[in-house]
């Protein structure tokens, strides 16, 4: 069994807030299965798209 990777930018007043979308059970499973295969939780999976297109939209994600 391997160890999930964890966001290590951890958040500066103690929890960070939520996020809630809607998706399709289909495009949710799709996700954890690529998230799973990059050894990281979902969460943070879809933390580092949304850092990388930042970074390609030359966007300060600091």
């Amino acid at each position: 069994m391997s160890t999930v990777k964890r966001d290590a930018i951890q958040s500066k007043s103690g929890k960070a807030p939520t996020f809630q979308i809607r998706i399709t059970p289909e495009l949710k499973l799709q996700f954890e299965v690529a998230a799973k295969e990059a050894g990281m939780s979902l969460g943070n999976w879809l933390k580092t798209l949304g850092r990388k297109e930042l970074e390609r939209l030359r966007i300060d994600s600091k």
